[in-house]
C-alpha cells in the first residue's frame, strides 16, 4: 500500500513538472520573411536547466542562450529555408519534458506592399483612454497591479478605448482625416493605471482595458476600408516598471543604471556637440525618463532583437501602417539605425517617425535620413517631427504682427530654415500634442489666430498632425496638469447637435480644408515660395507644375490694403482667383483688401 501510494505521488510530480507552462515570445511567427533568424524568448521556471531541440526538419535551431536568471531561455532559430508549418519545441531535463507546439504562418504577401503616411495624409493623433468610451464592461477588469477609474481624476484611467475609436471612424471620415496616430495600446498593468500606454508591460499584448488583439486588426481593418491608414506609438527606451522583466530582470545589463537611479539629463544637443563629454553623454542615454520607466539597454544584443523583432511582428501581424517612436535619441543610436533598415527590408515603403524633440530645427534635422549636419552613421530615419513649430506657433497666431517682428514674422523666420532637411515633406508638423500645452489656452471666443494657424498647417511643405479635439476647440494647459491637456471628449459634441455655433463654425472650416487637401498634390508635392511680410501680411505660394495655390495672412488687428505688384511672379498674371473656404472669387487688381487677422487659400 505504502509503494503505491508513493509511485502515484512520483508520478504526480512528473505530470506536474511536465504540466509547467513555458511562455514563447513572440507566441507565433511568418515563413517568407526577410530576416533569415527567429529569435524565441522562453521564460518558465528554471528553464536555463532544459535542453531545446526542434522536430522540423527545416528549421535550424542555431544557438541557445541561457541568462543570469534561471527562468529565462533564449533560442535563436535558422528559418530561412521553413515552409508554412507548425512545429514542436521540446525542452527536457532528465526525466523532465515540456513541450510547446509553434507556428510559422503563410505570410500575408499584401503586407509587403504596405504604402506607409506621407506628405498628402493629415494624421489625427488619439489618447485611446480620453477619446471615447465604446464598451463600459472593459473598464474595470482585474488586473496584476490596482489602479482607479475615475472620470473626475486626470491622472487615472477613464475608459476610452478601441470600441471607441472604432465607433467614430465615420466622424474622423467625414472630417476629412487620412491617418490616425494612437497613443500606445499595448499593456500597461501599472500602479495607478498608466492610462497614457507610454510604461509597457507586455510588448505582445493589447492593454485588455482598450480591448484585445482582435479587436486592434479589425480597427486597423476597417480604417482600411474607411480610406484612412494607422500609425503605431512604441517605446524602445524604456519599458514599465512593473513589467515581469523587473520582478526577475533577465540579466544585469538588461537595463542601465538597476543598481542607482539615474535621472536622464534630456540633453538631446550632446549627439552633436562638438565640446559634450562622455559622463554626459552616458547619462543622456542611459539615465532613466522617470522613476516609473527602467531604462532598457539595447547595446545588449539581446534587448535589441527582441525589441526589433516585436515592431515587425506587430506590423506583420496587424498590418498597422506606419510608427511613431517615443524618445527617439534616448535609445542606443546604431539599434535604431538597425531597426529602421530592419524594418524597411521587410516593408520598403515604410515610414517611420521618430520623436526627438528639439527647439532647434538644426537639431531636429540632424535625426532625418540623409542628413548633411549629421557627422555620425546615417540615421537612416524618415520622418522627424517639428517642435521648434509647435513652439511658436502658440504665440505667432495670437500676437500682433508689427512691420518689423512679432506674430507671423516668426513663422516666416522659421520657414527659412527649411533648407536644413534632406526632406521636407516628411517633416511632421503640429500644433501640440499629448505631451504640449493645447493651441488653445483657453476657450477662445475668436477663431481668428485658430483658423490662421489650422491653415498654415494644412498649407505649409511637410506632414500635418492633428490633435485630437483641435476641430472641437478643445483647450487645456500643461502647468495646470498633465490631464489638463489629455481631457475626455465630451460625447454629444461628437455630432452636430451637441456643439455650439462657433465649435461647428471651427469644424466646418477644418472639414472644408482637410477635404481640399485630400489627393491635392500641389499641397502634397508642391514646392513653396514666400515673401518678406508687407505691413503685417505674409503671403506664400504653393506650386506644382502649372498649378499653384495663393495664401494671404493678414497678421494685424485692422484692415489692410497691399500693393500686389511685388507678388506678379506668383500671380503670373492672372486675374482672379478662388477663394477655398467661402467658395468666392478674389480679384488680383493694384491693391488686395484685407479685414483684421483674415486668412484667403486662392487657386
Amino acid at each position: 500500500m505504502k509503494k503505491t501510494i508513493l509511485s502515484l505521488l512520483f508520478l504526480l510530480a512528473v505530470t506536474l513538472l511536465n504540466a509547467q507552462q513555458v511562455n514563447v515570445e513572440p507566441a507565433f511567427w511568418w515563413s517568407g520573411m526577410e530576416e533569415p533568424e527567429l529569435q524565441l524568448m522562453i521564460s518558465g521556471t528554471n528553464i536555463a536547466s532544459y535542453k531545446a531541440t526542434v522536430t522540423a526538419k527545416d528549421v535550424y535551431l542555431k544557438e541557445a542562450v541561457t541568462l543570469e536568471s534561471p527562468n529565462y531561455q533564449i533560442l535563436y532559430l535558422d528559418i530561412s529555408e521553413s515552409a508554412p508549418q507548425k512545429f514542436d519545441i521540446v525542452f527536457t531535463d532528465g526525466k523532465k519534458k515540456m513541450t510547446y507546439n509553434y507556428e510559422l504562418k503563410p505570410r500575408n504577401p499584401k503586407r509587403r506592399e504596405i504604402k506607409s503616411f506621407d506628405s498628402s495624409d493629415v494624421l489625427y493623433l488619439i489618447m485611446p483612454d480620453r477619446f471615447a468610451n465604446g464598451n463600459p464592461d472593459n473598464d474595470q477588469i482585474p488586473m496584476r497591479m490596482p489602479y482607479k477609474v475615475d472620470r473626475n481624476d486626470p491622472n487615472a484611467r477613464h475608459g476610452g478605448d478601441l470600441k471607441g475609436i472604432s465607433d467614430r471612424l465615420d466622424y474622423l471620415s467625414d472630417l476629412g482625416i487620412t491617418a490616425i496616430w494612437l497613443n500606445p495600446v499595448l499593456e500597461n498593468d501599472m500602479e495607478g493605471g498608466s492610462y497614457h500606454g507610454y510604461a509597457t508591460t507586455d510588448y505582445y499584448k493589447v492593454d485588455p482595458r482598450f480591448g484585445s488583439n482582435d479587436e486592434y486588426v479589425k480597427l486597423i481593418s476597417d480604417a482600411h476600408d474607411k480610406g484612412m491608414k494607422v500609425v503605431m506609438d512604441m517605446i524602445f527606451n524604456h519599458c514599465g516598471s512593473d513589467h515581469p522583466w523587473m520582478k526577475d530582470i533577465p540579466s544585469a545589463d538588461w537595463f542601465n543604471n538597476l543598481g542607482e537611479y539615474v535621472q536622464t539629463s534630456h540633453m538631446k544637443e550632446m549627439y552633436f556637440d562638438n565640446y559634450a563629454s562622455e559622463y554626459d553623454k552616458k547619462k543622456m542615454t542611459d539615465g532613466w525618463f522617470v522613476p516609473t520607466m527602467p531604462d532598457l539597454n539595447q547595446r545588449n544584443r539581446h534587448v535589441a532583437k527582441y525589441l526589433i523583432q516585436n515592431s515587425i511582428w506587430w506590423i506583420e501581424y496587424s498590418g498597422v501602417d506606419g510608427i511613431r517612436q517615443d524618445t527617439y535619441p534616448y535609445a542606443d543610436y546604431d539599434m535604431m539605425i538597425d531597426w529602421c533598415n530592419a524594418v524597411y527590408k521587410e516593408y520598403p515603403e515604410y515610414n517611420i517617425v521618430g520623436e526627438a524633440w528639439l527647439n532647434n530645427p538644426i537639431g531636429t534635422a540632424f535625426w532625418q535620413k540623409d542628413s548633411k549636419l549629421n557627422n555620425r552613421k546615417n540615421t537612416n530615419l524618415k520622418s522627424v517631427m517639428d517642435f521648434r513649430f509647435m513652439g511658436l506657433s502658440h504665440s505667432a497666431f495670437f500676437e500682433e504682427t508689427t512691420e518689423w517682428n512679432g506674430g507671423l514674422h516668426g513663422v516666416y523666420d522659421h520657414m527659412t530654415y527649411d533648407f536644413i532637411y534632406p526632406d521636407i515633406y516628411n517633416v511632421l508638423r503640429f500644433l501640440d500634442n499629448h505631451d504640449t500645452d493645447r493651441f488653445l489656452k483657453e476657450y477662445p471666443s475668436d477663431l481668428s489666430g485658430w483658423k490662421q494657424a489650422v491653415t498654415f498647417l494644412l498649407t505649409m511643405p511637410g506632414t500635418p498632425q492633428i490633435y485630437y479635439g483641435t476641430e472641437l476647440l478643445m483647450y487645456g494647459n500643461k502647468s495646470r496638469s498633465d490631464g489638463d491637456i489629455r481631457l475626455d471628449v465630451p460625447i454629444d459634441q461628437f455630432t452636430r447637435e451637441g456643439r455650439d455655433k462657433i465649435q461647428n463654425e471651427a469644424f466646418d472650416f477644418l472639414k472644408k480644408l482637410l477635404h481640399w487637401r485630400q489627393g491635392n498634390g500641389v499641397i502634397a508635392r508642391g514646392g513653396m515660395k514666400h515673401y518678406v511680410l508687407q505691413k503685417g501680411v505674409y503671403v506664400y505660394e504653393r506650386y506644382l507644375g502649372d498649378k499653384n495655390i495663393l495664401v494671404f495672412m493678414n497678421g494685424t488687428s485692422s484692415d489692410v490694403e497691399i500693393n500686389l505688384d511685388r507678388y506678379k511672379e506668383s500671380i503670373k498674371g492672372k486675374s482672379s482667383g478662388k477663394e477655398v473656404i467661402s467658395g468666392r472669387t478674389v480679384s488680383f487688381g493694384q491693391t488686395l483688401k484685407l479685414s483684421p487677422k483674415e486668412v484667403l487659400v486662392l487657386e
